[in-house]
């Protein structure tokens, strides 16, 4: 390398020559890594290696090419390390990257839900709903209504244990939350993705509020937002007792009963502040699901509710073993003496009314009503035993009642059998055909246009374009008095009549007596084939029994505010005389053999002037009976909802006896009053022997009210009506 004089010597590197193998490429010691920084510093201060350092490489170089293999193993393994941590430096980076995106997504989501709500300095728990507290004639209680049932009764004020039940059945961890439970939440996501469907819910007590009170039940990700920043809200506005005593006052507990006060009155018949362990744990137990677990629905399953909510309780350290078996041994049972189950149909026929009595509702009111809570319960009760003795057996399903008096002050009604089963009201909103309780209204207007009960007509075989209406004994008597045709319901002469006064002239009358409903003029209108409710029938007879006077029904006597300022007071409709004296004379005088020897001699009412009639419409459907005293007036119908016949159900037979328990009570301990007009006869005098006639069945359909040539076998008095004189 050094020349004699101390010069450097240059030589060119030759390709090819002993102990070059042609690789140019760097190794580990020309890098300058961490491995080099020694070696590199020797060179540059002017130092030289070792003499067995510089061996040792080139022996390494020159054996056999192992040097060469190691420093590409080394290499490559480096590059191995390198990939991997510059992988993972890479995943690092974008999952910061992503999870700054979806903090931003999440904070953005936030922000936009919030900005949906009301400014949160101007949130306030809004003001408890109405309520509507409906009474009887007597001033008591009947019924509640509204959105709230209840007043709202301080936590201090309840027994312990009945917010206790609250706390450890749907939120344990209440007192340590902030509004929302992680935990808890964690927990329901767990139990949820096990079972493979939905079973718990991760809301605690303080969501719930905020949905309760601001939102709708709507299951929506952006509900559950909003839901979620209105708890925090909550959290940091009142205090965890605060929070607790709002929930329970308007919470749902199902029946109709919102808030812990109502629900302990309408399930249990006393104060929130009175009820049992056993009974605390009930309430507690149906806000998971008040609609099925309502007591008055299902007693057993919301027993078997109350015992999970006083284990959660014995678990939670609320209650001790001993507490928790006593309750056990002496479950929540409904209270006994409730209100009749019928009241449910007043209250919602109230309900109806108010908006258009006294507008919206925007404060707790009490309305008076007509209904007598005695009579309500004896109708309810006539109604229930006869179709749980005989319904079966003939086929019938359901039934309604209605009562009023004279003036048209509606003192009881029933719409059904049973108002927890079903909420239609069949005293008002159903419509059926009324079969012969229709047929007073064609005599009245045979009666106003000149005849009278002792007027002859004849009860004969007649047919009205292929329409061949029978009696029901199949038989026919000839020439008849009207005052025995409608005792024994000859539908042969009602039809001979309503032909020979006009349909439309029917219509009319039943119109101005109180009927409502759409009636169709056509030759079977006399045998009742329009359909009309209940109500509007026992409306129509009112006229008969009050002296000729049109009455409007009503139910609302008055509406008061809570400080007690009357708001509205029913006045009395003028509809004046829509009879005159003579007629309401004869019609009662002739309705009254309906009781005394025709369809309804099984009527007892012993000491009372009554009168009525009887119906049975096409294929037994329907079973009717009208009747009245100078007090009242009471109406029944029996049938089935989807209008399929009954088993020969007429209204001579359970209609008659519902009416007569009805009636007994309506009329106790009151001094009998002679009908207007109708002399002193008396239901229960002298019968002739013989059977009580059975009702007669209306045959075939609505006959359309045109003319057609007239049929063989029409007499000729009926032609000359139908077709005048040839």
């Amino acid at each position: 390398m050094f020349g004699r004089r101390g010069q450097i010597e240059r030589r060119e590197p030759v390709l090819g020559t002993p102990g070059f193998d042609g690789d140019l490429r760097l190794t580990a010691e020309d890098r300058p890594t961490l491995a080099a920084a020694p070696l590199a510093r020797e060179r540059a201060s002017g130092g030289k290696r070792r003499k067995g350092g510089s061996q040792g490489s080139q022996g390494s170089q020159n054996s056999s090419g192992e040097g060469k293999t190691a420093r590409r193993g080394a290499a490559g393994g480096g590059r191995g390390r390198g990939r991997k941590r510059g992988l993972i430096s890479r995943l690092f980076y974008w999952g910061v990257v992503l999870g700054l995106w979806g903090v931003i997504a999440i904070g953005g989501l936030i922000f936009y839900e919030a900005s949906q709500l009301p400014p949160i300095q101007n949130l306030a728990i809004p003001d408890r709903p109405p309520t509507v507290i409906i009474q009887g004639a007597d001033g008591k209680a009947i019924a509640t209504r509204g959105e709230m049932g209840g007043a709202n009764v301080p936590l201090r004020a309840l027994p312990p244990y009945l917010p206790q039940a609250f706390v450890a059945i749907e939120d344990r961890r209440f007192y340590a939350h902030f509004g929302l439970d992680p935990l808890g939440l964690a927990r329901a996501v767990v139990v949820n993705l096990t079972a493979g469907r939905l079973r718990e819910g991760g809301s605690t007590l303080t969501q719930q509020l905020a949905k309760n009170l601001f939102l709708t039940q709507e299951r929506t990700l952006s509900r559950k937002i909003q839901e979620l920043i209105l708890s925090i809200w909550l959290e940091t506005k009142y205090s965890k007792n605060e929070i607790l005593e709002l929930y329970m006052n308007r919470v749902y507990f199902g029946a109709g009963a919102y808030g812990v006060e109502a629900a302990a009155q309408r399930y249990f018949g006393k104060s929130a502040r009175q009820v049992t362990l056993s009974e605390a744990a009930m309430l507690a137990g149906l806000v998971k699901s008040p609609s099925s677990l309502a007591p008055t629905r299902n007693l057993d399953g919301a027993q078997a509710r109350a015992e999970v909510v006083l284990a959660a309780m014995r678990d939670a350290g609320f209650i001790s073993a001993e507490m928790q078996q006593a309750a056990l041994a002496r479950p929540a049972t409904l209270a006994k003496g409730q209100g009749p189950d019928s009241t449910g149909y007043v209250a919602d026929w109230v309900m109806e009314q108010l908006k258009s009595i006294v507008g919206p509702i925007t404060e707790d009111i009490i309305v008076q009503t007509t209904i007598e809570p005695s009579l309500q319960a004896a109708a309810e009760r006539a109604l229930k035993d006869t179709l749980a003795k005989s319904g079966k057996k003939f086929g019938v399903e359901q039934g309604a009642v209605v009562v009023m008096d004279t003036d048209g002050g509606v003192r009881a009604l029933v719409g059904g059998r049973s108002y927890e089963e079903s909420q239609f009201n069949r005293a008002i909103t159903a419509k059926r055909q009324p079969g012969s309780s229709f047929k007073p209204f064609v005599y009245l207007t045979a009666m106003e246009r000149g005849l009278t009960p002792e007027s002859v007509r004849e009860d004969a075989p007649i047919q009205i374009k292929g329409w061949k209406p029978e009696n029901f004994s199949k038989d026919y008597r000839g020439p008849v008095e009207l005052k025995t045709a409608l005792a024994f319901s000859l539908n042969t002469v009602a039809v001979r009549l309503a032909l020979e006064v006009g349909p439309e002239e029917v219509i009319k009358t039943a119109h101005r007596l109180g009927i409502t409903s759409k009636l169709e003029p056509n030759a079977s209108i006399a045998l009742g084939t329009s359909e009309v409710s209940l109500l509007e029938m026992a409306s129509a007879y009112a006229p008969f029994a009050n002296g000729g006077i049109g009455i409007t029904p009503h139910v609302i006597e008055r509406v008061r505010d809570k400080s007690g300022t009357v708001l509205y007071a029913y006045a009395q409709p003028s509809r004046g005389m829509v009879m005159a004296p003579p007629h309401v004379a004869m019609m009662n005088r002739m309705m009254q053999d309906v009781l005394l020897v025709g369809t309804a001699r099984r009527a007892d009412l012993p000491g009372w002037p009554a009168a009525g009639k009887t119906g049975t419409s096409q294929d037994y459907r329907d079973a009717w009976f009208l009747g009245y005293t100078g007090r009242f007036i009471a109406g029944v119908w029996l049938g089935n909802d989807d209008a399929s016949p009954t088993k020969k159900a007429g209204g001579s037979g359970l209609p008659v006896d519902i009416w007569s328990q009805v009636m007994k009570a309506a009329h106790k301990d009151m001094p009998p009053v002679a009908l207007p007009g109708a002399g002193t006869y008396l239901p229960g005098g002298t019968v002739p022997p013989g059977e009580v006639p059975e009702e007669p069945v209306v045959t075939g359909g609505p006959q359309p009210a045109t003319r057609s040539p007239p049929k063989p076998g029409l007499d000729n008095w009926l032609m000359e009506k139908l077709f005048g004189r040839s």
